[in-house]
């Protein structure tokens, strides 16, 4: 996920000579914005992100990146998305046709409980991810397994969406449990359902807004998956029909949402948000500072434009999204006989276990040496496992100290 991120007051975006011009916002952090110029089919974004305060987008921009196969997404405030635009739908009639038949027959079902079978196997690998760091958060998993397991066990058995809604619910509330218990106390996070509403819309955190812009960015890369792939985001499976949602992108994120966990918590364990990241409103809703949101991007963009083995080639988690919109609607018409939105699963690997932070101050000099490397390059992986904060290690040194 190549994005760029536009911010602050006076946002420009107009073409010339062909080029397309872009003046990033000013505020009292960057009062001299950057200029970017773009030369066509030399640009290397797929996604603009607009979180900014005012400005221009002419007619001939929005044109340009249409044509440029470049994404434009519109952020509120609150982190929510406002809106897209995206490349000239794929006409595929047949498709949307399919998916509406499905909809209405006994498909419905069953697809709903794909996408949360995969969310939930997802969200396991994360806990057992979170496990080889935190050891009490191993000890809770495997004290709790018992109950997720066994909400778990429903989903087969379910027969209605309320159903389906209720086994994700069960599971959802465990995982969100142990989540929490690794979250700094002074972040003020419990949970993602409180207030009235039970729903975590309008954070009245800095964890939750954090949850909150990743998952609209990850619905922003949901709606071009389904778009570019012919299917109606306003008819989905699991997701009741809302004037204010889009269902099929909410539903497509299920599977997906643990790369916006692991982004989030992994800067949080980078310590790169301060409290100057946030700004309470006069409603006391947390919102994000530009600044703020720059550095949940940097995270976000990593982790969607990690690789992992699929179909026999290495594929970005951002082009998985759009090939399991293809592979959704392959079978909703029939061409596929099997739809697994769990696989790939993900691979989540720690540097900074306990383990592996003991082996590295434990190694001597001399040894280190004979594996080929310089002294320098131990001090400063002895110095990274002495504090408390994540790391990574470059896979060749990791095999060799691993042996």
């Amino acid at each position: 996920m190549n994005s760029l991120l536009l911010s602050g007051h006076g946002i420009s975006m107009t073409v010339d000579d062909g080029k397309l011009h872009i003046q990033n916002g000013h505020d009292y952090n960057t009062p001299k914005p950057e200029h970017l110029i773009f030369r066509p089919k030399y640009i290397d974004l797929d996604n603009i992100v607009v979180y900014g305060h005012s400005g221009n987008i002419s007619i001939d921009a929005i044109r340009w990146l249409v044509k440029q196969n470049v994404q434009l997404t519109f952020l509120n405030w609150d982190g929510r998305l406002l809106t897209n635009v995206l490349p000239i739908d794929i006409i595929h009639s047949n498709i949307k046709m399919a998916q509406y038949k499905a909809y209405e027959n006994g498909q419905r079902v069953e697809i709903a409980k794909k996408f949360i079978d995969a969310k939930i196997k997802n969200s396991i690998v994360v806990l057992k991810w979170l496990g080889e760091r935190y050891p009490d958060v191993a000890d809770r998993t495997k004290n709790l397994w018992d109950g997720m397991k066994r909400d778990w066990a429903l989903l087969p058995k379910a027969r209605t969406i309320k159903e389906v809604m209720g086994c994700e619910g069960g599971f959802a509330q465990w995982y969100w449990n142990i989540l929490s218990s690794i979250i700094e106390e002074r972040w003020e996070f419990e949970t993602r359902a409180f207030g009235k509403t039970v729903r975590p819309l309008g954070a009245v955190d800095p964890i939750n807004a954090l949850f909150n812009y990743g998952y609209a960015i990850l619905e922003s890369r949901c709606y071009k998956a389904l778009h570019s792939n012919g299917l109606d985001p306003n008819v989905g499976f699991l997701h009741e029909a809302n004037p204010s949602k889009a269902p099929l992108v909410y539903d497509m994120q299920e599977p997906f949402r643990w790369l916006v966990d692991v982004a989030v918590i992994s800067a949080l364990e980078k310590k790169v948000f301060t409290n100057k990241d946030f700004i309470r409103t006069e409603n006391y809703i947390i919102r994000l500072r530009p600044d703020g949101v720059k550095k949940l991007m940097a995270e976000l963009n990593w982790q969607f434009t990690r690789t992992t083995k699929y179909r026999n080639r290495n594929e970005k988690w951002e082009n998985i999204i759009v090939m399991k919109g293809q592979e959704l609607g392959q079978y909703i018409v029939g061409k596929h006989k099997t739809l697994d939105l769990s696989d790939p699963r993900p691979i989540l690997r720690r540097d900074d276990n306990e383990e592996m932070r003991q082996r590295i101050l434990d190694m001597g000099w001399y040894e280190w040496e004979k594996m080929g490397y310089s002294k320098g390059s131990l001090h400063y992986l002895k110095k990274n496992a002495k504090s408390d904060k994540p790391f990574r290690i470059y896979e060749k040194v990791r095999r060799k100290l691993i042996k």
